[in-house]
């Protein structure tokens, strides 16, 4: 009986050892990973921009009210150019006060005092009509705009781009795999795995303080939009046939 035992314990074992779980043969298969890379480019059909109202007084409700005159305007304007309620969001607001700080090197050094407040309100607008965009600005500054932040151009759909960019960053790793294992006198097997990272335009840095300066509203801001570029890499880990 005892030996009995022991066998079937050996054989059990024995099986535990030699018997794969589900997926352990892929894990152990000669492999190569390759990466690729793909590029789709298309005008822009829509900017993103910020327009910011900066204004400042000695007290908080003076800098507000001031501050509030000018957004509405500005609301105001957006809309009149065609800019629906959709494409118009608050995107910041903040009060602050201003300090003086005293000459800390004095025998007893003063406490910062408050010498006014600012207030912050920015606007967010998306401007379909890229005809209008130099003028909106323009306007915008005639209004009281004095700070600014980003403007991207962007394509309002980008599915069919990001769609080409991703075949073309499988044709790339696929012929790279074919160009590596053939150098390596193997072939590329099924592929085991697959990953992707896609990257679309970054804004670009305008419209910043020295909007105040700007030319007069009958001067439109010149803007060039060119053309987009939308990148998709790709990771695919083939297996190698020998």
């Amino acid at each position: 009986m005892r030996n009995s035992t022991l066998i079937a314990a050996l054989a059990a074992l024995s099986a535990a050892i030699y018997t794969l779980p589900a997926g352990a043969a892929d894990e152990l298969s000669p492999r190569i990973i390759v990466s690729g890379e793909g590029h789709a480019s298309a005008a822009p059909d829509m900017a993103l921009i910020s327009l910011t109202v900066l204004r400042e007084a000695e007290t908080a409700r003076a800098a507000l009210n001031d501050n509030s005159k000018a957004m509405a305007e500005v609301l105001t304007a957006m809309k009149a150019a065609g800019i629906a309620d959709k494409d118009l969001q608050t995107a910041g607001f903040s009060i602050q006060p201003r300090y003086v700080y005293p000459d800390q090197n004095k025998p007893e050094p003063e406490q910062p005092k408050i010498v006014g407040y600012s207030v912050v309100n920015t606007l967010s607008l998306r401007i379909r009509d890229l005809s209008k965009l130099g003028e909106i600005i323009d306007q915008a500054v005639t209004l009281g705009v004095n700070q600014g932040g980003d403007i991207t151009f962007v394509k309002d759909d980008t599915s069919g781009l990001l769609d080409e960019a991703r075949k073309k960053a499988m044709e790339n790793a696929v012929a790279k795999a074919k160009t590596l294992t053939a150098a390596a006198g193997v072939a590329t097997g099924r592929i085991l795995e697959i990953s992707e990272q896609s990257f679309q335009p970054q804004p670009i840095p305008m419209l910043r303080a020295e909007m105040a300066m700007a030319k007069s509203a009958s001067d439109a801001v010149p803007v060039a939009a060119g053309e987009n570029s939308y990148r998709v890499n790709v990771n695919v880990t083939f297996e190698i046939k020998q």
